[in-house]
């Protein structure tokens, strides 16, 4: 974690224009003059030169960055290159001249300069060019990193959705079936009720991070079930077993949750003359997780004289587990005419 703030110290200081900018012209000046130093060239006489030649290449640079690029660059390629052609072929008569009267008393470095105009123009050319792809380069790295924090954003805003859709929904359930146990007096009230305190001291406390802990998220499934097995049937079969060693392992709160919900809410809550299944499995093998869950199902679902509620759709479960886990799950569904089942494979990185 300290390496991770190190690193992201360092890349917000390269960042700044000044400082990527500064680093470009120390580079290239320190380049320019270690290959006068090969040459055996005065380190005062191609220092001056060097510093000379720079504002030369700066000139070209800026006129680049600042006019040519925004203006013509995207929109008008060829009318680009044609003007940093242009643009070079003007400043390099220039530049030569002004080095012509800096040697004026020494007509041997004159005359070389005179003959090696052309390679003065293709080094103004490679400097301007070499510039143009690294304003390239950091655009598209300014880019990349804006995108992934706009996705960032964008998959918390869509998981806090997410998740807001599961909170209410659990609530208004449980709370149903401790308005059924009241009316009836039931000595189960109490218990219900401590059960409901948990689950919501959960959801309202420990939910909000990106992950919990798993061995949280099973007793949250143990809480549920409970909850279920006072308002259902005795007859009903509700079993969760567990298998391998949970530890340290983390997952994202509440995942299981719509699965929960769609077994008894599609299944078990059918079968009006009692019986019925829900069974749950979570086997664990180090970071490697696999969640099995399947319920029973009736043949016609008798009519409801209330307006069934809201419920957690599949296809918002496979959205959050996109947004959650990309490439690293596998959802199957196994819809049978007296089983529905469905299998969650996790990477739980």
């Amino acid at each position: 974690m300290k390496t991770r703030r190190v690193l992201d110290n360092i890349y917000r200081f390269i960042n700044r224009r000044p400082v990527y900018h500064g680093l470009f012209w120390v580079a290239l000046f320190g380049l320019m003059l270690w290959t006068d130093h090969e040459k055996g060239m005065d380190m005062w006489f191609a220092l001056s030169n060097e510093l000379i030649q720079l504002f030369f290449y700066a000139f070209l640079v800026y006129l680049n960055l600042f006019y040519l690029i925004p203006n013509y660059l995207a929109r008008h390629a060829f009318v680009y290159f044609g003007l940093v052609l242009g643009a070079c072929a003007i400043v390099t008569p220039i530049e030569v001249l002004f080095f012509y009267l800096k040697f004026y008393n020494e007509p041997v470095y004159q005359a070389k300069l005179v003959g090696s105009q052309l390679w003065v123009f293709l080094g103004n050319l490679f400097v301007v060019i070499l510039a143009t792809v690294l304003r390239v380069i950091m655009d598209w790295w300014r880019y990349q990193t804006e995108k992934q924090t706009l996705l960032t954003q964008t998959m918390q805003s869509e998981l806090r959705f997410l998740k807001s859709q599961i909170n209410p929904h659990f609530l208004f359930n449980t709370l149903n079936n401790l308005y059924a146990l009241t009316l009836k007096k039931s000595d189960k009230a109490p218990d219900i009720v401590l059960k409901l305190s948990e689950i919501m001291r959960y959801m309202l406390y420990e939910c909000n991070e990106r992950r919990v802990l798993l061995s949280k998220e099973i007793q949250y499934i143990h809480n549920y079930l409970d909850l279920e097995r006072l308002r259902q049937p005795k007859e009903a079969d509700i079993r969760f077993t567990t298998q391998g060693h949970i530890s340290e392992q983390m997952v994202a709160p509440l995942l299981f949750v719509p699965f929960l919900e769609n077994s008894f809410k599609h299944g078990l809550n059918h079968h009006v003359q009692g019986g019925g299944f829900v069974r749950l499995r979570l086997s664990v093998s180090g970071e490697d997780m696999e969640f099995f869950i399947e319920n029973s199902k009736v043949e016609r679902i008798p009519r409801q004289n209330h307006p069934r509620s809201g419920g957690i759709g599949l296809t918002n479960v496979r959205q959050r587990l996109e947004l959650l886990y990309p490439e690293n799950h596998t959802l199957t569904v196994q819809d049978e005419p007296h089983r529905y089942a469905v299998t969650l494979h996790l990477r739980m990185t």
